[in-house]
């Protein structure tokens, strides 16, 4: 497992090493989100989004379960699992449609679904700081350049 430790001071540093981890995206990967309401989550995908050159509106999938987002390089699903607890709930929101090889997987709130998360998934640990600092750890099955 590779370990990666940042800190970011403000939104527009999160959404920069979001962007910043784009690159190491392929097909099929998948990123396993954890953090508590208002930790960064979003902003961080909405980075990622902005480096597979998508410049559309970016928004927390939390209404809709999940956002739907084609990039330049790749497809991406951004999922909201706030609600979701149980195989059948998730399974309802079309998740396993998406594990198709060919498109990112975001999870937000991973925490609530942890019999759905891949062995190989790429996680993303965000902590509040003090005021706008975020500390974000990225566990990697595999090396990544960020």
């Amino acid at each position: 497992m590779f370990v990666y430790d940042y800190i970011t001071y403000s939104q527009n540093d999160t959404e920069e090493l979001g962007k910043r981890f784009s690159v190491a995206l392929e097909p099929g990967t998948e990123v396993a989100m954890y953090g508590g309401l208002g930790a960064g989550k979003t902003a961080f995908t909405r980075g990622v989004l902005r480096g597979l050159g998508y410049e559309g509106t970016v928004s927390s999938p939390t209404f809709a379960i999940v956002n739907e987002y084609r990039g330049s390089r790749l497809d991406l699903a951004h999922f909201d699992m706030y609600r979701i607890s149980t195989e059948e709930e998730l399974y309802g929101t079309g998740f396993y449609d998406y594990l198709d090889g060919r498109t990112a997987v975001f999870m937000e709130w991973s925490e609530n679904i942890p019999f759905a998360v891949a062995e190989d998934a790429v996680k993303v640990i965000i902590e509040h700081g003090a005021g706008d600092v975020r500390h974000i750890r990225i566990e990697s099955p595999k090396e990544i350049a960020i």
